[in-house]
């Protein structure tokens, strides 16, 4: 699989609310540099993991939409906008936020992520 295919696979996929997916994305050395609209977070494996299972306590469903994916080599830059349904509204759709993040894949994991997000 593709550094490109690894990317779209994990953004496809349950993973930001299903920790035992998110698992299966992550390098044991993950590190994300995020800056958000809230000031600047550094997460690892663990933290990554317990994001998606707060993540999980609040809503019930998550989609990735990709507008612009670019990769060059182990290196993949992509823009989407994250939508989610909430515990207390399943019905209704909402943008969370929108983002932009480049990714480095080692051992066909999620390795070296720097990101930028801004609420909806």
């Amino acid at each position: 699989m593709s550094a490109k295919e690894i990317v779209q696979k994990f953004y496809k996929s349950d993973a930001l609310i299903d920790s035992d997916v998110m698992k299966e994305f992550l390098h044991p050395d993950v590190l994300l540099d995020w800056n958000s609209s809230k000031g600047f977070l550094q997460l690892n494996y663990d933290s990554l993991l317990n994001l998606s299972h707060d993540l999980s306590k609040a809503y019930v469903r998550s989609k990735i939409r990709i507008s612009q994916i670019i990769a060059e080599n182990d290196t993949i830059s992509v823009r989407y906008s994250h939508f989610v349904k909430t515990i207390e509204n399943p019905r209704e759709e909402m943008l969370l936020a929108h983002f932009m993040a480049i990714w480095q894949i080692k051992d066909n994991k999620l390795f070296r992520g720097y990101q930028m997000s801004q609420l909806s």
